[in-house]
């Protein structure tokens, strides 16, 4: 999966995806209602990482595969939406899957 550029998306996508979830759902939560700030530090620091990576693979990912600035625009504002990395990957997994049955020996 992480050979390609497209696998390589969809492998950041979902940790970027999950943590955007765990920020949300978790450490926010924990700092405003339990008051413990240092879950929002610690996680929101490990998904800002993971979304330059996912920002990163997405460039590489528009150029290897030549796709139109609306297609990569697409792909970024997933990321900015809860569960979207998650459903972007769902296009994703449909372009590898075709990309595979055309490179499969006859």
């Amino acid at each position: 999966m992480l050979r390609t550029p497209i696998g390589r998306l969809r492998a950041v996508g979902w940790m970027e995806g999950a943590s955007f979830l765990v920020l949300l759902g978790v450490a926010m939560p924990l700092k405003y209602l339990a008051g413990v700030p240092m879950a929002v530090k610690v996680v929101g620091w490990a998904h800002g990482v993971l979304f330059i990576a996912f920002c990163a693979a997405l460039v590489q990912t528009m150029r290897n595969r030549r796709w139109g600035i609306g297609r990569a625009a697409l792909g970024f504002l997933a990321a900015l939406v809860p569960f979207g990395t998650f459903v972007f990957d769902r296009s994703l997994q449909r372009e590898q899957a075709e990309r595979d049955v055309a490179r499969a020996p006859e």
